[in-house]
């Protein structure tokens, strides 16, 4: 296999790297208008409201607002906000930290729970639909390579 490496990466390499950044921002936006798509219709719930409920009911349990902010990594403000139309919805609530007073946390309501429970495998069922085109030899090499440049990117930019 022939790669570009680091300093070498004159000619051609430049219309590759740009085709194949193109190519990763059209899957990107193709899967994502599906995924708001499905979860609307299916579901009534926007694909920033389900993210927030997702993490919310992955471990560990009952998150703070800026463990939430850092795991989808977007701003304080915007958990804010979107937890504030959750719980006015009824989907999660909101309490005290126990131990520190200035800290939310925020846990599934039972009405989020069952929404949850069940957009969960759609959402899942739905992505595996999306990626059918590719072999199972294939889907582990993409994740491999994709996995090896997020490394290198966090690497390079020190994130």
């Amino acid at each position: 296999m022939n790669r570009p490496t680091q300093g070498r990466a004159g000619g051609a390499a430049p219309v590759l790297h740009t085709r194949i950044w193109l190519r990763m921002l059209a899957c990107f936006n193709l899967v994502e208008r599906e995924l708001r798509s499905s979860l609307r219709d299916e579901f009534g719930v926007s694909l920033a409201r389900f993210d927030v409920l997702a993490q919310v009911a992955r471990p560990p349990a009952e998150p703070t607002m800026g463990e939430l902010s850092r795991r989808l990594k977007v701003t304080k403000g915007n958990i804010t906000d979107v937890v504030g139309r959750l719980e006015a919805d009824g989907l999660v609530e909101r309490r005290r930290d126990p131990h520190d007073a200035r800290t939310q946390r925020v846990r599934l309501s039972a009405r989020g729970r069952r929404l949850v429970q069940a957009a969960i495998p759609v959402h899942n069922a739905r992505l595996t639909e999306l990626l059918a085109a590719l072999d199972a030899d294939e889907l582990a090499t993409l994740d491999a390579l994709l996995g090896r440049l997020r490394a290198s990117l966090r690497e390079t930019l020190g994130a």
